[in-house]
């Protein structure tokens, strides 16, 4: 039986040999016809002191691996102590199982809890008896896990927490084989989703093969001649080869990449057919033909056969007895060709089958049969090998069609006389079908990278960058959507954000260099990071065209700005799309806030439809006065018809008290505003407390100039809100019953998100977002500061502004400077930058930290392909015998620079000034800040959420908690390198860093486009 839905597929593959870390290095030397044959390397010698053995030369010939100590225990979670007793086969069978599942392009994290076979071919290496010669294994608990050989495919089913058969299956040297025919027949009845079949051969100590070479299985010349009249034995080799297997109809569906389908297998015992530890040819045949029946497949249908082929003067001879014996059975017209992978990189024991197993698929992808090394003339124990079998001496093209694809078969025999045979068809399509180009996208793109250490981020970075740059072919969203879709994601992050290719590529090199500069954006995600929670401001971040540049961009901001102007235009007389995309059409924001609210709802609530096709779904919203109407219709509590309704008419009823009243700004706490409001009972109140030093007072004009004059003479800054009416005060009471009818008719609902009331300073109920509720949001004071601080120091949490530009990041910023372990807050969108890329780039700020987001969706517009990527790169240290002093020591903190001067100061901070501003003047990543640093951030281009990345770097340069507002009071990078200078050396206790007010006259006249607009806008 055989067919698509029982065909196996072979999705994923890796191999390490000496000289030879990946597929693309054993594809190399195969095509080449090239052999790792060599001799024990000295430095590995398991015992130094040990009287060389007569037949020394002989086993200390072989294809060896440089070294064998080398693990990476922190990537795989062990222990030095058990990482010291562990086989090397088990270290090495955990790292190719690993690159196996990567090359698949799966996800490790996706197979968990899955039904996954892990069946694997190895035997003891040595080292155990080399550990106990030493005393290593006294005392030590670990020792008969890091012996077991049950071990390594238990450590594997635990490695990807799979929940299928578990088994080291020993049949001698056809267990790989064995192993891997199991698998299939297990995939095949529908046991298990998939299976990891691989095998493992290590020689911790060469004289461990005075037995093979006693038998006379082993070349006392150090080489491999299978089917060759110089045919004297086989040479031991090391190494390993692992390959994961599907159900093909899965595969296909899927759009996994598939190597070869495993068509049908045989695996039988040659039982008394011939003398231990002999070939037996009736036993061989029977696999064979045992294969092709449950194929279907007839044998001339095959090319090729990767023979088990050691060399040896009684095996070579047997196995082609037994291929003539099928011969035979089923007829054939032209002569068969066939190879041996031992020529190459030797006998591999336990995983020779898997090696060879592993040719095979290559040579049936890239459809080329590869030269038999050493090939000069036929055994001559095999009469007439010309007529019916053919060795190559170059590299062949190798062409399938439908009607003939590209077969072949694989052996392995077991000296006790167990035989696997497996027939492998070239996967489908692959002869006719090409795969479609991917669609060309434009705008920043995110190459989205993880490891378990800084030093393997780094790595990793490096080998992504060589392996682009050599294939022009590799395009952005093919690589990026390849990072997000096929690897598990670490606790050390990187996302590259670039504009193309050659953007990119450059952002992999600074990654790799340790640097922090765009496009990059950098972190470590550490444990759960509490809710995700969504921040609306009020007014103030309104600007023209606004969406102009993410409408063209996003379809899903797009879609959702045409939403709300469909919900508005029953309210306005005026066109939302022209207004938020700047059409010369669009009606003008010094209209008010019957403009301006409804655009800022629109755009807020469309922006929170952006971050959630993003994976960034709320855990609980905030709102900042009219900010709290685009939280409930985000959170799910108000319809958008419902929540536009009341936006646009409320808006339109404050326009009745224009010119009654206004806001004044105090940077001041709630407590000395109180105190100072008792002057004008009646005619002043506190708006809004936005954070600890933040407040704004609302009422009638003439008391509020009274108050900024008291205030200012008292040394408090004070400044005018541009804003025409006095919200939040008692001026609200007019109109109060335009308000309630506002609202009338709003039918409120339970939502699973957090709704946290600005009006009554908690959680409420979204069931009583009612009319009486959306007037109280209007007339009370706005409880900001309040709410984000309770939240922040009971839960947590992330914080995402949700605005065309950032207002309430400062404050926010404030209160966490306040808590241990400020929790992150990012913005969405900002007048300098309103498009994608902005809102990628605050979308990594919260990867970087362990919070979830989908980067698929970045990617689908462009319908890329899944491509090979690099496998993790391990950062291997010495396990050998006992646990290496400090193994698995926490690693120092970077060295800081030396900051003992003011010119060193100043100069870092110079430096992360210019490093901030490189992207508006790309002169300054060359020419750095220079002169300039007596310019204030204003004049250099600074906005708030440039000034709190400021703060971030010098604090994780320095070690020295900033505040977020450090870049306002010290408003040059002379005057904040100074400020940071005298707390790096203080003399004496530092009083908490509260700068003195800047002078008055320095604040006077600064416009909308300055560092003070939040200021100006009443958030700080």
């Amino acid at each position: 039986m055989s067919g698509a839905a029982t065909d196996i597929a072979v999705i994923g593959m890796s191999c390490r040999f000496p000289g030879v870390d990946d597929l693309d290095g054993f594809w190399r030397l195969l095509l080449d016809g090239g052999s790792t044959f060599g001799t024990f390397p000295a430095h590995r010698a398991p015992l130094p002191d040990r009287t060389p053995h007569p037949d020394a030369a002989t086993v200390n010939s072989g294809s060896f691996l440089d070294a064998i100590d080398g693990f990476d225990a922190e990537f795989f979670g062990t222990p030095a102590a058990e990482a010291a007793a562990m086989d090397p086969v088990q270290r090495l069978g955990l790292e190719l199982a690993w690159e196996a599942v990567e090359d698949a392009r799966v996800p490790a994290d996706a197979l968990a809890g899955r039904e996954v076979d892990v069946v694997v071919g190895a035997g003891p290496s040595g080292y155990e008896l080399l550990r106990r010669l030493s005393g290593s294994d006294q005392d030590d608990h670990y020792a008969v896990l890091g012996s077991s050989g049950a071990l390594i495919a238990n450590r594997i089913s635990h490695l990807f927490d799979v929940r299928g058969m578990s088994l080291a299956a020993d049949s001698g040297q056809s267990s790989s084989l064995v192993s891997l025919a199991l698998t299939c027949e297990r995939i095949r009845s529908g046991a298990v989703d998939m299976a990891l079949a691989g095998g493992v051969h290590l020689i911790a100590d060469p004289e461990a093969g005075l037995g093979l070479a006693n038998l006379g299985a082993l070349s006392p010349d150090g080489r491999c001649y299978p089917f060759d009249a110089r045919a004297d034995g086989f040479v031991r080799g090391e190494g390993g080869a692992f390959v994961l297997l599907k159900r093909l109809d899965r595969a296909v569906a899927d759009g996994d990449h598939v190597y070869a389908v495993v068509r049908g297998w045989g695996v039988g015992s040659g039982g008394a057919t011939s003398r231990m530890p002999d070939p037996s040819p009736t036993g061989q045949a029977a696999a064979v033909l045992a294969a092709l029946k449950a194929a279907d497949v007839p044998f001339d249908g095959v090319q090729y056969v990767e023979a088990h082929g050691t060399g040896t003067r009684r095996g070579d001879p047997a196995e082609i007895a037994g291929l003539r014996e099928v011969l035979r059975h089923t007829g054939r017209g032209a002569p068969l060709v066939i190879g041996s992978a031992k020529a190459n990189v030797g006998h591999l024991e336990p995983a020779a089958g898997i090696v060879g197993f592993v040719k095979a698929a290559l040579c049936l992808d890239r459809g080329h049969l590869v030269p038999h090394p050493g090939f000069r003339s036929p055994n001559p124990e095999i009469p007439d090998f010309g007529a019916d079998f053919e060795i190559l001496r170059a590299s062949r093209p190798w062409t399938g069609t439908p009607q003939r694809p590209r077969r072949a078969g694989v052996t392995s025999v077991g000296m006790g006389g167990t035989t696997a045979h497996l027939i492998l068809e070239q996967a489908p399509g692959t002869a006719t079908e090409a795969a479609d180009p991917a669609h060309n996208v434009s705008g920043a793109l995110p190459w989205v990278l993880s490891a378990r250490s800084e030093t393997a981020l780094r790595e990793q970075a490096a080998r992504l960058r060589d392996r682009v740059a050599a294939d022009p072919s590799l395009t952005a969203a093919d690589v990026g959507h390849s990072l997000v879709t096929t690897r598990t994601a670490f606790a050390h992050r990187a996302v590259v954000l670039g504009a193309d290719r050659e953007d990119a590529l450059r952002g992999l090199g600074l990654v790799a260099a340790g640097t922090d500069a765009a496009p990059v954006v950098r972190g470590t995600a550490g444990g759960p990071a509490g809710p995700v929670v969504l921040v609306f401001p009020g007014q103030g971040s309104q600007w023209l065209g606004m969406g102009q540049r993410l409408y063209a961009e996003s379809e899903v901001f797009a879609r959702s700005i045409d939403d709300c102007a469909r919900a508005l235009e029953p309210w306005l007389d005026w066109s939302l799309l022209d207004l938020v995309t700047g059409a010369e059409s669009a009606p003008s924001l010094e209209r008010g806030d019957a403009v301006v609210q409804p655009a800022l709802f629109a755009m807020m609530v469309s922006l929170a439809r952006v971050w959630r096709s993003l994976g960034v779904v709320p855990d609980a919203v905030v709102g900042h006065s009219q900010g709290e109407i685009a939280a409930a219709c985000a959170a799910g509590a108000l319809s958008l018809e419902d929540a536009a309704r009341v936006v646009a008419l409320r808006s339109r009823a404050l326009t009745a008290l224009a010119g009654l009243g206004g806001m004044n700004a105090v940077a001041a706490p709630l407590a000395e505003v109180e105190e100072r409001l008792a002057r004008w009972p009646g005619r002043l109140s506190v708006a809004a407390v936005n954070g600890p030093a933040s407040t704004v007072v609302s009422g009638d004009l003439e008391a509020l100039d009274e108050f900024a004059a008291a205030a200012r003479a008292d040394g408090v800054r004070v400044r005018r809100v541009r804003i025409e009416y006095a919200s939040h005060s008692h001026q609200v009471e007019r109109i109060r019953e335009q308000v309630l009818a506002a609202a009338a008719d709003v039918t409120p609902r339970p939502t699973p998100v957090e709704f946290h009331s600005t009006v009554t300073g908690g959680r409420l109920d979204t069931r009583e977002l009612g009319s009486a509720y959306w007037y109280a949001n209007l007339r009370s004071t706005v409880r900001f500061g309040e709410v984000v601080a309770a939240l922040m120091r009971e839960r947590g949490g992330v914080y995402v502004e949700v605005s065309p530009h950032p207002v309430l990041q400062v404050a926010m910023e404030e209160t966490a400077d306040t808590l241990a372990s400020p929790p992150p807050v990012v913005n969405t969108l900002n007048k300098h930058d309103g498009g994608a890329a902005k809102i990628l780039a605050s979308a990594a700020e919260l990867h970087v930290r362990g919070v979830p987001v989908d980067w698929r969706t970045v990617f689908a517009p462009a319908r890329p392909h899944r491509i090979g990527l690099p496998t993790y790169p391990f950062q291997r240290q010495r396990y050998w015998l006992t646990a290496p002093d400090g193994a698995l020591a926490p690693q120092p903190a970077a060295d800081r620079p030396d900051l003992a001067s003011e010119a060193a100061v100043r100069a870092l901070v110079c430096a992360e000034t210019a490093t901030l501003l490189t992207a508006k003047d790309p002169d300054l990543a060359v020419a750095g800040l220079g002169a300039r640093s007596d310019e204030t951030f204003k004049a250099l281009g600074f906005d708030s959420s440039m000034v709190v990345a400021l703060r971030n770097r010098l604090t994780a340069v320095t070690g020295v908690r900033l505040p977020a507002t450090v870049a306002f009071t010290y408003p040059t990078p002379r005057q904040l390198a100074l400020r940071l200078f005298s707390l790096l050396t203080p003399t004496e206790p530092q009083p908490p860093d509260t700068a003195p007010d800047a002078p008055d006259e320095g604040l006077e006249g600064r416009n909308d486009d300055d560092l003070y607009a939040l200021i100006d806008r009443g958030y700080v």
